[in-house]
């Protein structure tokens, strides 16, 4: 944003400190001469002769002119050297705001000192570095995951018809099959990007939900997936009224139930989910059996395409967003996901979004 120039806020401050410190001296001799100078006689006697009135009134005028003049220097000047001291802490923050601006987000203030207004300036100036530093660096190990990802189905792909062209014996029905299958995992992994861009940015109209009903809409969709795998689905909860995307929370709730089935058991496994209503949120809860967790290894679930060893090597893979799409979703709509190995085995999963009373949601 072009601005015109102007003075500086020590100039200012400057011409502030000295302004008040005119106008007080003007003041005191004001004071001076209302109780005391003008309630002198015309003529006064002294050791040694008489004192008038004007040529006293003369010399006082010249006194205070005097008074004013270093006033107003020693004002500017000392006015000058203050303003640079407060504003020094402010002259650190703008040069770290410019080095962000670069690209230099490793770079904090550490203002020193007691704590005031600059240095609570600082000190949220140096938490959003953190943050966005942070942010960043997810950002980046995210398109370089999913730069990675996408050229994994078009690198076998590739390999697939190059095959084909150097061998006319090969099985068409096969071929077919395996690009079938590769193209599918490709659409998948750009739907959830796809999914996972429009979630972060919040482009949704919000509506009023009920979670418990979108929590039975995907148990009955999940529900030959959890025969497939063994697992017994168990639900249960109160009605809970929340403010959001009906499609976005409903993907939700499927991801977390899909992903506790799949890392189950192999056999007499179970998922349970729970809707409940808090004071100001409601909370849906996903639990599953299944192998034991490390809280390490827990902590890093949520972490686009990172998955277990387990998920690796499974029929049921996907591609590694799903927590991820969880977390984004959630974040969103102004929640918060917490995730909880279970001592005996398996995750426990929350997420707690604000609500809006039964009445609100009529």
């Amino acid at each position: 944003m072009s601005r015109k120039p102007g003075l500086s806020v020590r100039l200012k401050l400057t011409l502030s400190y000295t302004g008040f410190l005119m106008v007080a001296g003007f003041l005191l001799l004001a004071v001076m001469w209302v109780f005391v100078l003008r309630h002198l006689p015309a003529y006064t006697s002294v050791d040694g002769g008489v004192l008038i009135r004007s040529f006293l009134l003369r010399d006082f005028a010249s006194a205070a002119a005097a008074v004013l003049a270093f006033l107003l220097v020693f004002g500017l000047v000392g006015g000058w050297l203050l303003a640079g001291r407060m504003l020094a802490p402010l002259t650190r923050i703008t040069h770290a705001t410019r080095m962000a601006t670069n690209g230099s987000l490793d770079h904090r203030i550490r203002l020193p000192g007691r704590e005031d207004e600059f240095r609570e300036l600082a000190d949220a100036f140096d938490g959003m570095l953190t943050r966005l530093e942070a942010h960043v660096a997810e950002q980046r190990r995210f398109a370089a995951n999913a730069s990675h990802e996408l050229r994994t189905p078009l690198a076998i792909s590739k390999a697939l018809l190059d095959v084909a062209r150097t061998d006319p014996h090969l099985d068409v029905t096969a071929l077919v099959e395996r690009l079938h299958t590769v193209n599918t995992r490709a659409i998948d992994l750009t739907e959830a990007l796809l999914l996972l861009s429009r979630a972060d940015r919040r482009s949704f109209t919000r509506e009023r939900v009920d979670l418990s009903l979108l929590t039975e809409e995907a148990t009955e969709t999940l529900l030959p997936l959890a025969e497939k795998h063994g697992v017994s689905l168990i639900t249960s909860g109160d009605i809970a009224h929340t403010a959001g995307s009906p499609p976005l929370l409903l993907q939700l709730t499927t991801n977390l139930i899909q992903n506790a089935i799949v890392h189950n058991l192999p056999e007499r496994g179970y998922v349970r989910v729970h809707t409940g209503l808090r004071s100001k949120s409601v909370v849906l809860t996903v639990e599953n059996t299944g192998e034991q967790l490390s809280p390490q290894l827990v902590s890093t679930l949520t972490e686009p395409f990172r998955r277990g060893t387990e998920r690796i090597h499974s029929d049921q893979a996907g591609v590694g967003l799903g927590l991820a799409i969880v977390k984004t979703i959630a974040r969103a709509h102004d929640g918060k996901l917490v995730l909880t190995p279970r001592p005996t085995g398996g995750l426990r999963v929350s997420v707690e979004i604000p609500a809006i009373s039964r009445h609100a949601a009529r």
